[in-house]
């Protein structure tokens, strides 16, 4: 059996990898400085002070790599740092030298599992040699291990959720792309149905009938075009089961969706030309259009109307569905995000209609409406990317 150790050893670095620079990054590098400073000039009984500003100063720039190199920049934070206070035979009293923590979470929140033993062992070895250089009192070392391991533990507690968070995001991915597979499955094995039929009757009547012949060649010609589109939409798609597969939905089907009788009532408007909007992505906008509906049903507080619109035009298809829900203008409850008709996790609706729409090219947007009443989902399926 793999020892615990062991397993942590070989971890890796932390999945998704994070960004190399972001804004905070550099006020943090601003401030340290700045609030060293400020301390230093306030607190006048502190010994050393004007040594540990500079110092806090000169480090602060490794905080711009602490999630690229996490293990290099808490070395050389607590190389420094510790051989200061061993050199003046103290601790550091300034406040700001909690700088040090910020290293340390990021060892554990970015780190491989070499980078979080390593980098632990380092700060236990940090410590010894500053309680050998000023023996401390009792409560000081309970306080400052229990310091170190809360820092370490917060790290691991956000890397591990992140990690999760990331893994259900990628099985709503993996479900909608099966769904969205599923649908093409059926769109293209409608077209290869007919080109078969097309070719049977061209070799029934080819030997007494060429122009027949030549006529059916030219059938054929067509449908395996329009295959070969269909087909584009699925590259990249796995399909991961072989159950029975259900009728591919269209843009007449998002009729279905309007219920005047219910609580919300739902209303449907089709415009444009629905015949020029291929299977696929049809079935694409009545996903798009059941799940929103279906999220709406459920979470719009004391919504009395959701309105379907569906228009098609020489840029492509545009999908708006709105209800007119209390509290969306103050910002989304947390419902609005869940799923509902999908098998995907609870809270992540939202990530499969954009990642339906992405597949094909669009956009899939959701929040509060322009005018601050109810809620509103906007996807937008260019019409560029499926002729081409």
């Amino acid at each position: 059996m793999t020892s615990p150790v062991r397993a942590l050893w070989d971890a890796p670095a932390a999945v998704p990898a994070p960004p190399r620079r972001v804004w905070r990054d550099w006020v943090l590098v601003a401030a340290i400085p700045a609030i060293a400073l400020f301390e230093a000039s306030v607190r006048t009984d502190v010994p050393w002070r004007w040594l540990w500003t500079a110092v806090l100063a000169a480090l602060a720039p490794t905080l711009l790599w602490r999630r690229s190199r996490p293990f290099a920049m808490l070395a050389i934070a607590f190389a420094v740092g510790t051989g200061v206070g061993v050199a003046t035979a103290g601790d550091p009293q300034l406040y700001t030298t909690v700088y040090f923590l910020i290293l340390l979470y990021a060892v554990f929140r970015w780190g491989s599992g070499r980078a979080m033993i390593a980098g632990g062992a380092l700060v236990v070895l940090g410590m010894l040699l500053t309680f050998l250089a000023t023996p401390p009192e009792v409560a000081d070392v309970i306080g400052g291990v229990a310091v170190a391991v809360t820092t370490a533990t917060l790290g691991l507690a956000v890397r591990w959720r992140r990690r999760a968070r990331t893994r259900e995001l990628e099985q709503v991915r993996l479900l909608e792309r099966e769904q969205l597979a599923r649908d093409l499955h059926d769109t293209v094995a409608h077209h290869v149905s007919a080109i078969a039929v097309q070719a049977q009757a061209g070799t029934a009547v080819a030997a007494k009938d060429p122009g027949a012949t030549a006529q059916v060649l030219h059938a054929i010609e067509a449908e395996a075009s329009q295959t070969l589109r269909e087909m584009r939409a699925m590259v990249g798609l796995l399909r991961a089961s072989d159950s029975a597969l259900a009728p591919t939905p269209g843009l007449a089907d998002v009729r279905s969706l309007a219920a005047t009788a219910a609580v919300p009532a739902v209303a449907v408007r089709l415009d444009g030309d629905l015949d020029a909007v291929p299977p696929a992505v049809a079935a694409a906008v009545f996903r798009i259009a059941q799940e929103a509906v279906t999220n709406a049903r459920r979470h719009a507080r004391e919504a009395t109307r959701i309105d379907v619109h569906v228009a098609v035009d020489a840029d492509g298809v545009r999908l708006e569905v709105r209800d007119d829900g209390r509290g969306s203008a103050a910002g989304p409850s947390p419902g609005r995000a869940s799923a509902s008709t999908s098998a995907a996790p609870a809270g992540y609706g939202l990530t499969g209609m954009r990642e339906r729409a992405a597949l094909l090219g669009g956009t899939c947007e959701a929040g509060p409406a322009p005018d601050g009443v109810g809620w509103a989902v906007v996807a937008v399926l260019p019409r560029a990317r499926w002729t081409a």
